[in-house]
């Protein structure tokens, strides 16, 4: 039977770059593989240069329980160095997620799962969510579960907040799931990474589904308050 590691990531503030450039540091609206990756190989105590094949190898797939909203952080750095001499200051827009909540599994060797899952309980490397400031808020790691990726991800109880909950419970709402799935690709995303060193990256496969998860039903309020 297939494993699955499964992990709550939500923070004040998260960003997950696909194209950032310069002066430009988007996110994106969900975290991404290579993300996800640099999290684990944090763990693990793994610098940029050593092979992270074994984690690439994993099957990857989130799911959005609250998908918060993307801001604008307009930052100044001053006294930066200038090529040819000199300092300037140097303006960019980085944009990041507020308070969004993902459930994210990993799919793959049962060992490997177990000790990824030890690891980000006690990680090798401080674990940030897309940027050193963007710290993760507990419970990181909710456990390693028999079942396939899509299975356990559709399967598992809501993770938003109450106030998301009682909002949105039993207005027939459904949660956007992204899983990797090369069987049955309908596009695909350009964060696989092949080396942090060497920043390469290349394209998976993803199938998009959206999923009606278990959650705490909606409290019958009496006429009287």
């Amino acid at each position: 039977m297939a494993r699955t590691l499964l992990l709550r990531l939500a923070a004040p503030m998260q960003s997950w770059g696909r194209r950032s450039r310069f002066e430009h540091r988007d996110t994106g609206i969900e975290p991404s593989k290579s993300g996800v990756v640099g999290l684990v190989a944090a763990a693990l105590g793994r610098r940029r240069d050593e092979s992270i094949d074994d984690l690439t190898a994993l099957r990857f797939g989130v799911r959005v329980d609250q998908p918060g909203s993307i801001e604008r952080d307009f930052h100044t750095a001053a006294n930066v160095a200038k090529y040819g001499g000199g300092t300037e200051a140097l303006v960019s827009d980085r944009f990041y997620i507020a308070d969004a909540v993902f459930l994210v599994g990993l799919t793959g060797d049962d060992e490997l799962l177990n000790r990824l899952a030890s690891n980000l309980e006690s990680p090798t490397f401080q674990l940030f969510l897309g940027r050193k400031s963007f710290v993760p808020t507990p419970p990181l790691v909710l456990g390693v579960v028999d079942g396939e990726l899509e299975d356990v991800l559709e399967s598992h109880p809501w993770l938003a907040t109450s106030h998301q909950t009682l909002r949105r419970a039993g207005d027939g709402d459904e949660l956007r799931l992204v899983v990797e799935d090369a069987s049955a690709p309908e596009t695909f995303e350009d964060d696989a990474v092949v080396s942090f060193s060497t920043r390469e990256f290349t394209a998976r496969p993803v199938r998009v589904v959206f999923v009606s998860p278990p959650h705490e039903p909606r409290p019958a309020w009496s006429a009287g308050g």
